[in-house]
């Protein structure tokens, strides 16, 4: 079982930046692919992006990749979203989630744990 807490959301001016943490329990975050998704009002959950177990390996959604980057720490258990340049469609809640069972994957019901989500708006 792996319980994922979010935090760093807020309200940012558009073309400013927020990082997001997301800190997992549990002794075994090195064995999980990780990923951020996020979802709007009114709108279906998205995926953002993923890194890998070990790091090696991210992937990123078209619409936030050169903003964004993932990346993680496997002794603090944390995983990171570090968003630059953010735009009002950037606004959303957003979710970190675990893979088990996969290297790396941007599919979200490929993921068996997920976090209670974080706001970010972003204001024009």
């Amino acid at each position: 079982q792996v319980q994922l807490v979010e935090s760093g959301g807020g309200l940012v001016q558009a073309g400013g930046s927020l990082r997001l943490s997301c800190a997992a329990s549990g002794r075994t975050f090195s064995t999980y692919a990780m990923g951020w998704f996020r979802q709007a009002p009114g709108k279906e959950r998205e995926f953002v992006a993923t890194i890998s177990r070990s790091a090696l390996d991210t992937r990123y959604a078209d619409s936030v990749k050169g903003r964004f980057t993932i990346s993680r720490d496997n002794v603090k258990n944390t995983v990171y979203l570090q968003m630059n340049s953010l735009k009002p469609e950037d606004t959303a809640v957003y979710y970190c989630a675990a893979a088990g069972s996969y290297y790396l994957t941007t599919v979200g019901h490929q993921y068996d744990y997920w976090g209670q989500g974080t706001q970010v708006t972003v204001s024009s």
